[in-house]
């Protein structure tokens, strides 16, 4: 079969396409022929040794797959050959097959295409883990979203509606706050890129406290991290939960006197660790 594969640290241009032997599946396993991949931040980061997990090359990325089950591994339950799948696999989906727990494995109906349901698990998984699990998000929760164009921000955006909250979406252009109110957002922040100086800051920190009615948020989703992780939590509620998703925009510096002050937890999410 085919593969795409990491021989040498590096971003994606340092991929390969190579012809490996077919993967054949073991004790509880199904064999899935791949017809979708799920491309997502963390296999950029996991082909440059930058994620948590830092497999041995070659190996191929692609960390969630859809596909049909083609083949059983002895003690196998709950699926059948024919069987149209999604799975959670960390990194070796970029191949045309790929052996899976079962465990790791959900049926998707016939009506769900393959490139959506690839799209589906890692950024809705992410985030109910986050909302649910790590934050206690319940109905009339207002929610602050940093990121919430992106993939695990949109999922976070619809999966807080769909539970009754209030969702503040923050953005880093007017287009994207648009698409995000057409997701449900209520209110929408557009703040600026790059590094923040005081007063963008500050004007970020009370762009949060007036969508908010002044009470602050409930929880912070923060998928962004980098220089608004400080004003966004200057603006949560009382006892309030901030959620640390990713920080593409830099790993935050955080002062830890705000705890104190807002009484309020900060939550690391590591739903990838969660699903192992």
């Amino acid at each position: 079969m085919r593969a795409l594969l990491s021989t040498a640290i590096g971003g994606p241009e340092t991929l390969q396409l190579q012809e490996i032997a077919d993967p054949v599946p073991g004790l509880g396993d199904v064999l899935i022929a791949v017809k979708a991949v799920g491309v997502n931040y963390p296999d950029s980061l996991i082909i440059e040794d930058k994620y948590q997990f830092r497999p041995e090359r070659p190996f191929a990325p692609g960390g969630e797959v859809a596909g049909t089950v083609i083949g059983l591994g002895d003690g196998t339950e709950g699926l059948s050959i024919g069987d149209r799948v999604i799975g959670f696999a960390g990194w070796g989906g970029m191949a045309e097959k790929l052996t899976l727990n079962a465990q790791r494995c959900v049926k998707i109906p016939d009506s769900m295409p393959f490139d959506e349901a690839a799209a589906f698990l890692m950024t809705y998984g992410t985030s109910h883990y986050a909302l649910i699990d790590r934050g206690g998000m319940k109905a009339g929760d207002q929610v602050l979203v940093l990121g919430a164009a992106g993939g695990v921000g949109v999922a976070a955006v619809e999966l807080a509606k769909a539970v009754g909250a209030r969702v503040i979406a923050a953005v880093s252009s007017e287009e994207k706050a648009a698409f995000a109110r057409d997701k449900g957002a209520d209110a929408t922040i557009v703040y600026p890129t790059g590094a923040l100086d005081k007063d963008q800051a500050r004007a970020f920190s009370d762009a949060v406290k007036a969508a908010t009615g002044g009470a602050g948020a409930d929880i912070i989703y923060d998928g962004v991290g980098g220089d608004y992780a400080e004003p966004a939590l200057r603006a949560i509620a009382w006892q309030g939960r901030y959620l640390v998703v990713g920080f593409p925009a830099g790993i935050p510096k955080i002062p830890l006197n705000l705890t104190l002050l807002k009484g309020c937890q900060i939550v690391g999410v590591f739903w990838g660790a969660f699903t192992a």
